[in-house]
């Protein structure tokens, strides 16, 4: 679909709405982790270089209407005057009239805890007149944010002349080199624990990719499927039948599944512990498979040097302890190597993915890093997010 970026829109004099995610870790009042702050600092750089004065949507945890103090936003102020380098004033929605008209150029204006109003997560139409008032531009930053349809990501949108920011214009066009208009072969790894949780995922991906990865719980799921024994192995058995549905409509589209050859089982789930490589249909019955063997790992390499583009979302095994981490950092440092090289468009994201990624030091060179979760997910899944329908 096309949507209009900060490049259309004329923003000297304005005051621009920008929705942004800035619902980051705090400890003591104090931001750990400002990475989701940093991120947004590109768009109202941007927004203030052309003459315009950010005025920034944000919520914060989930107070449900109710004011909250301790998720109170003025708290993210130091956060975000550092990240920006420039003033940053606070108001309440009844003092935002007042602050916006206050404010000085070259200043940016955060407003108070969407969430904090009652009709923000039931989009409500007048919540959402409010807030147009207050601006003449409607800009959202907030893909994390955009799959949900609440009165700052929807219904504003619709009320003002509304384009992406540079982060979610990053997100789209990476998402849409990888689903839109892919070059082809287009490989999905997916992985982790339960396949009742990617039904909507995998039934997207068989008939959008042409090689398809399934590893980590899952796989076991499929195995069981083809009547392999896993053992004492995390397996949805009741899954079963929906698994060979999908390995039936992967067929039907040319979609090649690939499931794991070999296997590192284990009689315990700890760091470290005794573990051998087995052939997938070899699992001993006390055992618990907890990842892909080398060669499964050399089989995914195989698929990701046939790839032009690879999109990934979960790990191959139980990445958190070694040595069950090991064929997640081996096919994610191959794909990290052939993105470096500049033979392949690769698209990632998902709380586990970021963090298997991180851990294998190959998110560095993957094309991108998605860290919007659900709706990452739900894009993926091929459906429409209203945050992002309501900019077309």
């Amino acid at each position: 679909m096309a949507w209009k970026t900060l490049d259309d829109m004329e923003l000297g004099g304005k005051r621009v709405l920008t929705r942004v995610d800035i619902n980051v870790p705090v400890d003591g009042g104090v931001v750990t982790d400002a990475t989701r702050i940093e991120r947004v600092a590109p768009t109202v750089q941007d927004i203030l270089s052309r003459g315009g004065t950010p005025v920034l949507l944000a919520h914060f945890g989930r107070p449900k209407g109710q004011v909250v103090p301790e998720m109170s936003l003025k708290m993210l102020v130091p956060a975000l005057e550092a990240a920006f380098g420039t003033t940053v004033n606070f108001a309440t929605l009844d003092e935002a009239t007042a602050v916006i008209a206050a404010c000085a150029e070259g200043q940016v204006v955060l407003l108070e805890n969407t969430r904090f109003e009652p009709g923000e997560e039931k989009n409500d139409a007048e919540l959402a007149k409010r807030y147009a008032a207050l601006g003449d531009v409607y800009c959202n930053d907030a893909f994390s944010a955009a799959h949900r349809a609440h009165a700052s990501t929807a219904a504003l949108a619709h009320l003002l002349p509304s384009c992406a920011g540079r982060l979610m214009q990053a997100e789209l066009e990476a998402l849409e080199a990888a689903l839109g208009a892919p070059k082809r072969p287009v490989l999905a790894v997916v992985g982790g624990a339960k396949v009742s949780t990617k039904l909507d995922l995998l039934g997207n991906l068989v008939e959008k990719v042409d090689m398809l990865v399934i590893g980590g719980g899952m796989a076991n799921t499929f195995l069981a499927a083809q009547g392999v024994d896993v053992g004492k192995s995390l397996c949805e058995h009741e899954m079963t039948g929906t698994a060979r549905e999908i390995a039936e409509k992967a067929a039907a589209a040319g979609c090649e599944i690939l499931l794991p050859r070999d296997v590192v089982v284990a009689r315990e789930f700890r760091e470290n512990a005794p573990s051998e490589v087995v052939p997938a249909e070899s699992c001993p019955a006390d055992a618990m498979i907890l990842d892909a063997g080398p060669d499964s790992v050399a089989h995914v390499e195989q698929a990701i040097a046939r790839a032009e583009t690879l999109i990934w979302n979960g790990p191959l095994g139980a990445f958190e302890i070694a040595p069950f981490d090991a064929a997640t950092n081996a096919a994610a440092k191959f794909a990290a190597k052939r993105t470096a090289r500049g033979e392949l468009v690769s698209v990632a994201g998902g709380g586990d993915t970021v963090a298997a990624l991180n851990k294998a030091g190959a998110a560095d060179d993957f094309t991108y890093i998605s860290t919007a979760g659900g709706a990452f997910l739900e894009w993926m899944e091929g459906k429409t997010l209203p945050g992002v329908a309501a900019l077309g």
